[in-house]
């Protein structure tokens, strides 16, 4: 199960820094498509992918993966 913060961070962050799914889609690597589900909660991003994301979005890390669970 995943934590809700996680996608609704994710979503919040794209949206305050006005960044498109397919402008950070570039930006990491992952398809626009995939990011959707990773806001939606449909889908949990790799470790990697969260580190791409906190770069991109300029975040610390742990504003995007307090509370996740990796497995």
């Amino acid at each position: 199960m995943m934590n809700q913060d996680f996608h609704t961070q994710l979503r919040q962050l794209r949206g305050e820094r006005n960044i498109s799914l397919e402008e950070l889609s570039l930006q990491v690597c992952v398809g626009a498509e995939k990011l959707g589900r990773y806001e939606s909660g449909e889908d949990i991003p790799s470790k990697e992918t969260i580190f791409k994301l906190s770069n991109a979005l300029e975040v610390p890390l742990s504003n995007l993966t307090d509370g996740l669970q990796f497995h």
